[in-house]
């Protein structure tokens, strides 16, 4: 193999899992030492910089960043890194006159935002304080998208939502309620440099089956459900609940149904337990609650009795699975059914947009979503731009907002009238992490703590108000326990191939055997002659420069790497240094930046 080239700012980048991992590129690491220091407001400002919401995030984030956490491969539980968040949001200082304000003067260019929620408000996050004069349309009565209308203020309280979108509407933007748009052939006609399109996949799938329209009043359509609820226009349902549906919107659903009267609710599942795409979290919530979940069962039919639901049958299923989990064949094994009351389906979403004209020149895929440019987000017409769940489909908050950071600096190019592609690369600074012999300015001692069990109010209080927050943050024990399990994967293991000496003291010494001294060859072939065969194909292995007294090369396995230090500490040479290594993600005041000092 070719000696690895450290000098790209990916190679780095992809040691850190969770950074890598967050579609936003939060610094992990960074901020849970920051925690650990007690610098509560510093770490919610390092947050804020790439993920905008952290006390939204902080709570209802997806999390996409905690299975690839490396903590996670030497225990079964990854640091709590989403809950963490919430400890900077929830302990900080005021942090209004942090945040970037918007100038005194414009620069007199107009942006629309059409919808209020995370992509739309990304974007004026980052647009206004660079002057520009930012207007977002929003059709509901508040702003806040999903985030306020299908999330429940059980799981996410209505005053972190206010604060956190405060931030940005204080900024100077100009937020236009119960404004619904009804044309895009208008929005073209009037005066703005670009239009943002962050609306959402506001359409839930309906199940057209058998009984479906003599049912018609006691069936409901997950997010509008959700919505009615939120803004209080519902505020009961029957005793007996079906959700038909396994998605996070599904969770929330059934656990809204059980705060509204319910007594008995049943999630029905079409497949086993391992085809859900709920988080693992959500259905430990929902069980928790009591809510139980049915596998295997097909939604048929709606029973009905004098034009009233009083059921539903469902067809029995069976599969087979291969060693891969797929599944290779399906049995009906019969029919049952299930009486209730209500039903509400959350079996998807989808893009929504009747109010764009289809003979203006912006494209649309087979299934009706917008031809966007997956870099610079922008549609068929040049100036108009898409992100969020209007762009590729329903995902989760963090990608909007990374969408929102991406659109933002394409909208700035297209107003400088320049290259909307040529972005600012990735960069990486390194500074050795050493204070002393044997020294280092962050904890590499590992400990195996525990991950915190997150405290709940009690059900029957739970249960009996809707609006009360039922996790209830982590305590300070449990801070100090789960901040110290950060195994600190961006201070890298770097090395200097002309310093070793070959006496092996770093591959004795290190605890998972990532380091290993061999003659270089093929990759497929080096692998399965390390210390430790390198099985994870998605991790690079690092190949030194030929060593001088040998011609032997240095490797080691990132997959296994726990960042500990010890090989540095050992080493007679200093041919291992461990150094911080700090990841510049570009948004667009870069990009500004970049352009005045040319």
């Amino acid at each position: 193999m070719k000696p690895t080239n450290t000098g790209d700012p990916d190679y780095f980048h992809k040691v850190v899992d969770c950074q890598w991992a967050c579609p936003a590129h939060t610094p992990v690491p960074e901020y849970i030492r920051l925690i650990a220091q007690g610098e509560f407001t510093e770490a919610y400002m390092v947050n804020r910089r790439s993920n905008v919401f952290p006390g939204i995030l902080g709570r209802v984030c997806d999390r996409p960043c905690e299975p690839a956490c490396r903590r996670g491969r030497v225990e079964e539980e990854p640091v709590a890194i989403c809950r963490l968040k919430r400890v900077a949001a929830d302990h900080r200082d005021e942090v209004s006159h942090l945040v970037p304000q918007k100038p005194a003067h414009t620069n007199g260019r107009k942006i629309a935002l059409i919808g209020a929620g995370p992509a739309s408000l990304t974007v004026a996050n980052d647009l206004a304080p660079l002057g520009y004069e930012c207007t977002i349309f929003e059709a509901m009565h508040r702003p806040g998208g999903l985030m306020i209308s299908n999330i429940p203020s059980f799981r996410l309280p209505e005053e972190v939502l206010d604060e956190e979108i405060g931030y940005i509407l204080n900024m100077g933007v100009d937020l236009k309620l119960n404004h619904r748009i009804e044309s895009m052939k208008a929005m073209l006609e009037a005066d703005y440099d670009a239009i943002f399109i962050g609306s959402g996949a506001p359409k839930g799938k309906d199940l057209k089956i058998e009984g479906r329209e003599e049912a018609d009043a006691n069936i409901h359509i997950g997010i509008d459900w959700l919505e009615s609820v939120a803004f209080e226009h519902i505020e009961k349902i029957g005793k007996k609940v079906l959700i038909i549906g396994v998605g996070n919107t599904a969770m929330d659903c059934c656990r809204s149904s059980l705060r509204l009267g319910a007594d008995d609710v049943k999630v029905m599942a079409r497949k086993p337990r391992e085809f859900f795409k709920a988080s693992p979290w959500e259905l430990e919530d929902a069980e928790d609650e009591n809510v139980e979940i049915l596998v295997n069962h097909s939604p048929k039919r709606f029973v009905t009795e004098n034009g009233k639901l009083v059921g539903m049958e469902f067809e029995l299923m069976e599969y087979d699975l291969d060693a891969r989990g797929n599944i290779t064949a399906t049995r009906n094994t019969g029919t049952t059914i299930i009486p209730c009351d209500d039903v509400i389906l959350a079996i998807g979403q989808e893009n929504a947009f009747p109010w764009i004209e289809r003979d203006i020149g912006l494209e649309f895929d087979k299934w009706g979503v917008p031809i966007v440019d997956t870099t610079t987000y922008q549609s068929t017409i040049p100036g108009v731009f898409f992100g969020g769940d209007s762009a590729f489909g329903p995902k989760n908050i963090i990608w909007a907002v990374e969408h929102g950071h991406q659109a933002a600096i394409s909208i700035h190019k297209h107003c400088e009238k320049t290259d909307l592609a040529a972005r600012m690369p990735r960069g990486v600074n390194l500074q050795s992490a050493k204070m002393g012999v044997n020294e280092w300015m962050y904890s590499n001692d590992y400990e195996r703590g525990q991950r915190g069990v997150m405290p709940l109010v009690e059900l029957k209080a739970r249960l009996g108000n809707r609006k009360i927050e039922v996790e209830m943050g982590y305590t300070a024990e449990q801070i100090h326990t789960e901040v110290q399990r950060c195994l600190n994967c961006d201070v890298q293991t770097v090395f200097d191939p002309p310093l070793c000496k070959e006496c092996d003291a770093c591959i004795d010494i290190c605890p998972v055997d990532c380091l290993s001294i061999v003659e270089n060859g093929d990759e497929g072939e080096l692998r399965t002659r390390l210390k430790a065969p390198a099985d994870n194909l998605d991790q690079a292995l690092y190949v030194s420069a030929p060593l001088k007294d040998t011609g032997r090369v240095m490797v080691k396995d990132e997959d296994l790497c726990l960042h500990c230090g010890l090989c540095a500490e050992r080493c007679p040479t200093a041919a291992w240094d461990m150094q911080d290594g700090d990841i510049l993600i570009p948004h667009v005041d870069d990009e500004a930046r970049r352009v005045a000092a040319e």
